[in-house]
């Protein structure tokens, strides 16, 4: 998985609250075992109609927000039940990070093993982004993952809370698998020295 530093990136405002797995991407989805191909079917039902064709007043199908990294989403985002192609189908897409005031657990904890960094801001923070993105749609954010903060245009900053292994794992792009592996000749050299005892 790509690591995660740094983030600039407009802002793709979704402010819709209780937002659930199944409409990040729909159950019939599910069938794969990959992530490729996932980010055409992010929000399938409310990207597409009947007859497939995209919604133009969806806000993912607006050329303007190609290549926009981070998703402005309403609370408890990621409800619902636990599919880890919901940040599959987020990070296909090109998303690297959501903001919100909240996010369900499994979810929160699936999107950091896949590299999407779930940013929770304080009720006050999140005000402050919904209204930049109002005001200036095409403003760019910047999220650091080291100082854990969002870093406004104009100088502000909000701060956010991250599990440091988590953020350690998010950083280098690991996994814990990918992480106990790093110390693998330690292991075996342990095993070694241990087998001779």
């Amino acid at each position: 998985m790509k690591g995660f530093t740094r983030c600039t990136s407009r802002v793709v405002p979704l402010l819709v609250d209780n937002i659930d797995t199944d409409q990040i991407i729909p159950a019939r989805f599910l069938k794969v075992t990959d992530k490729l191909g996932l980010g055409d079917n992010l929000f399938a039902d409310w990207r597409y109609g009947p007859d497939g064709k995209p919604r133009a007043d969806f806000i993912l199908n607006d050329a303007a927000v190609k290549g926009a990294g981070i998703l402005l989403a309403g609370d408890n985002f990621g409800c619902g039940s636990s599919r880890e192609h919901a940040p599959w189908a987020l990070t296909g897409f090109g998303f690297r990070a959501v903001i919100s005031t909240s996010f369900a657990d499994i979810f929160s904890n699936n999107a950091l093993k896949n590299g999407l960094l779930p940013v929770r801001l304080a009720a006050e923070d999140y005000r402050r982004v919904v209204a930049l993105a109002a005001a200036d749609p095409g403003a760019e954010l910047t999220i650091d993952l080291p100082s854990q903060t969002v870093e406004l245009p104009g100088g502000g900053r909000c701060s956010f809370p991250i599990d440091a292994f988590a953020r350690t794992c998010l950083t280098e792009g690991v996994d814990e698998l990918g992480y106990i592996l790093k110390f693998a000749p330690a292991i075996e050299a342990y095993e070694i020295t241990a087998g001779r005892e």
